[in-house]
């Protein structure tokens, strides 16, 4: 179902547990302006549809004392299809590697990796990411700080774009 497929009700549903996936459903329905048993169908139906992927906490990852954030651009030897899923499947398989984006461009491969501390990220770069058949090239940029993390889509700019076209 596309985005203008669902309706005002739907999307504000969408944003609410995208801002917290914790509420309760009568909280829910109270704040989207319907009752909790229409809720409760929508939101079924919005996790069927495969709008909604799940629910998670946010870790705070410093707090437990992963304190190294990278991001890795790998260039491959062979963008063929059955090597790029190859690599993907072994970007699943490696625990320090929390996000995986084939890209466009110089690089063919962007990974976010958290580490407890450097030596760990090191002895991962080198002992795995580096050994991997096809890897050409890794180039490591270590996280400062961060300055945003907005997980989701912004509902205020699709709200917009389908009042434009209304």
């Amino acid at each position: 179902m596309p985005a203008h497929k669902l309706d005002e009700i739907d999307r504000k549903i969408l944003a609410e547990l995208q801002a917290d996936g914790r509420m309760t459903n009568v909280e829910l329905a109270k704040r989207v302006g319907i009752s909790a048993p229409p809720c409760l169908r929508r939101v079924r139906t919005l996790e069927e549809g495969g709008y909604i992927k799940g629910y998670h906490a946010v870790v705070d990852a410093r707090a437990l004392s992963f304190e190294v954030q990278v991001f890795a651009m790998v260039g491959l030897q062979s963008q063929a299809e059955v090597d790029l899923v190859r690599f993907e499947d072994k970007c699943r398989e490696w625990p320090l590697v929390r996000e995986c984006h084939m890209l466009n461009g110089e690089v063919d491969f962007i990974l976010k990796c958290i580490a407890p501390d450097l030596s760990t990220f090191q002895s991962f770069l080198t002992g795995e990411l580096l050994s991997t058949p096809n890897v050409e090239s890794v180039k490591t940029s270590l996280v400062i700080r961060g300055a945003k993390s907005e997980p989701g889509v912004p509902f205020d700019v699709l709200e917009a774009r389908l009042a434009q076209k209304a």
